[in-house]
């Protein structure tokens, strides 16, 4: 059994959720969040902990930006795109139990502004450097790498708070850029 709350969209990604762990689930009803379901999460946070969940979209993004901005300190779990691929589009929902069970163990949490007053690990000019921000595959790049830090796909700005809300070490983030490189990318 999971100890935190699993924020996660809709029923679909419960019913995912629960044949790949045992978990206990809070589900927004989509990108339209309201203050019930954040009061709800709140609690859960107080007393298990969350892990936010959502779909590797544009509405999974933005329900992970509104609960992270209610809960700081959260945890998160991501699926790339081609994990959560089905026929019917990309969610959890279409995720094997194996990806789940991934995501979840590679859950990353922090306090972003815990984060930041202790000095960010990497800087703007690394991600310059890395090719992940102003480079012609940048946005390729910046898929790939999110996939090896475990924090899924975002753009440079967004990237950037991520390294400095995970706390993503300049080791980590060196051996990250190693096997982009070693990839072609």
């Amino acid at each position: 059994m999971i100890r935190e709350v699993i924020v996660v969209e809709g029923k679909e990604d419960t019913v995912a959720i629960r044949r790949a762990v045992e978990a206990d689930t809070i589900e927004t009803g989509g990108s339209a969040v309201n203050e019930s379901v954040l009061r709800r999460v709140e609690l859960a946070y107080e007393r298990r902990g969350i892990i936010v969940f959502t779909d590797p979209d544009a509405p999974g993004e933005r329900i992970r930006k509104l609960v992270s901005a209610r809960v700081p300190g959260c945890k998160h779990a991501f699926l790339t795109k081609s994990e959560a691929r089905g026929k019917d589009g990309i969610g959890v929902e279409h995720a094997s139990p194996a990806a789940i069970r991934r995501a979840l163990e590679a859950a990353r949490g922090g306090d972003e502004q815990e984060a930041e007053t202790g000095g960010a690990q990497i800087e703007w000019s690394d991600l310059l450097e890395a090719g992940l921000i102003v480079h012609a595959s940048a946005a390729k790049r910046r898929e790939r790498m999110g996939e090896l830090l475990g924090i899924g796909y975002a753009n440079g700005k967004q990237f950037y708070k991520r390294c400095v809300m995970f706390r993503i070490t300049p080791e980590e983030f060196a051996a990250a850029l190693q096997q982009l490189e070693r990839e072609g990318i």
